[in-house]
């Protein structure tokens, strides 16, 4: 059986390359403005889903908070773990499976990590482990591309030089979906590695339900990393904010 296309890109050091090598500021700077509008109490325990290398979770701990990361790529969490310390902890797990019930003040899915799954039941199972990981009246912060602006502005063709590595980019999408092709050309290489990112196109109505379904209410709805106001067309991110109503 083929793996799932995000098994194998996750693990691949040109992922890490292509999207991550950018300067810490932007992601202190987020966590900064999150923090700012979620106003945690001291010591307030986090889960950071699909958290990668920790970029974020490792803000988070560094303002005081009890932050555990948990992602599916073991390469990821290899490297995450070489930060772990007293309030910083990670774990390899896949999100569509259960995890700590009941423990967390705040849960958070950033960076567009999620929608690459083949099936709702999956993307339910996702959803299910983190309103279960959350406490009642916690809160889950989820950060999703908006699909409307990223139909109108797709850029269906550019290319990045990072270290010596040529990356072609190919995007394009149908009713359902938006994809990516990467076509990598490394020197050191014989010839072109290939992946291709698939990502479902989930608006707010879509997560709206699935939220419903697992005992979580969005409260509040913002359209880019500066908290402006959400537009359908015109804001370049969907960041719910979403607290658990029931148990």
């Amino acid at each position: 059986m083929k793996e799932p296309w995000f098994k194998n890109w996750f693990n691949s050091p040109y992922y890490h390359q292509l999207y991550f090598n950018r300067d810490e500021s932007e992601a202190a700077a987020f966590i900064h403005k999150l923090l700012q509008y979620l106003k945690p109490a001291a010591g307030a325990t986090m889960l950071d889903v699909a958290c990668g290398k920790g970029r974020h979770s490792m803000q988070l701990a560094e303002h005081g908070f009890d932050v555990t990361g948990i992602d599916l790529s073991e390469d990821s969490i290899r490297e995450a773990l070489q930060n772990e310390g007293e309030q910083l902890h990670f774990y390899q797990h896949d999100m569509r499976l259960p995890f700590w019930i009941n423990y967390f003040d705040y849960a958070f899915n950033f960076f567009t990590s999620f929608g690459y799954f083949k099936t709702q039941r999956e993307n339910d199972n996702a959803i299910r482990t983190i309103a279960q990981a959350i406490r009642p009246n916690g809160t889950f912060v989820m950060d999703y591309l908006n699909v409307h602006y990223s139909e109108d502005h797709q850029v269906h063709r550019s290319e990045k030089l990072i270290d010596d590595v040529n990356f072609l980019i190919t995007k394009w999408f149908d009713e359902k979906y938006f994809f990516k092709k990467i076509e990598i050309e490394d020197e050191t290489r014989s010839e072109p590695l290939i992946y291709t990112e698939k990502v479902e196109k989930l608006t707010l109505g879509d997560f709206t339900d699935m939220f419903a379904y697992q005992g979580l209410q969005i409260q509040e709805v913002f359209g880019d990393y500066n908290f402006g106001n959400y537009d359908v067309k015109k804001s370049p991110r969907l960041i719910m904010i979403a607290k658990k109503v029931r148990k």
